[in-house]
């Protein structure tokens, strides 16, 4: 599936605090997408910062006025996103294929009053009558005779 941009917003973004920030205005692509980002932040991103990202320690380093900034995240925040983001995308695959599938296949009505082959019961010739109820001798089932070798 792609998501085709619908527009673009410019916005401030800030890294940082009030001793040490860096701020740049980034254009965003809006889509009309469901997704778990909000936002995505990639190369421009990174480029109009200056921004060094360290993708196995989960760190963003910005040169700032005063300092380096450094942003971070866990790896169980990570691995929450993660998780929430695939049980998005999988919803979202499984609806699209659902509707493939409904516009595919033909609805086929049943007509309750015809019997079909597996709805009728032919009674197997070796077979034997078993009382069930020692009371009432009536109440009996049947048995096959033949069992299998296992």
């Amino acid at each position: 599936m792609q998501a085709y941009p619908l527009r673009q917003i410019d916005l401030p973004i800030m890294f940082g605090d009030r001793g040490n920030f860096c701020s740049e205005v980034l254009t965003f692509k809006v889509v009309h997408f469901l997704g778990s980002y909000h936002a995505i932040l990639g190369w421009p991103c990174y480029t109009k910062f200056m921004a060094i990202p360290n993708y196995t320690y989960l760190k963003l380093k910005i040169l700032g006025p005063n300092d380096v900034i450094i942003m971070g995240s866990t790896f169980s925040h990570t691995y929450t996103c993660d998780h929430k983001h695939y049980e998005l995308t999988t919803a979202i695959i499984n609806s699209t294929e659902l509707l493939e599938l409904r516009n595919s296949s033909t609805l086929a009505v049943l007509d309750y009053n015809e019997p079909t082959s597996s709805s009728v019961f032919h009674q197997i010739e070796e077979t034997k009558a078993v009382g069930i109820n020692p009371t009432n001798p009536t109440k009996t089932m049947r048995i096959e005779i033949k069992l299998l070798a296992k």
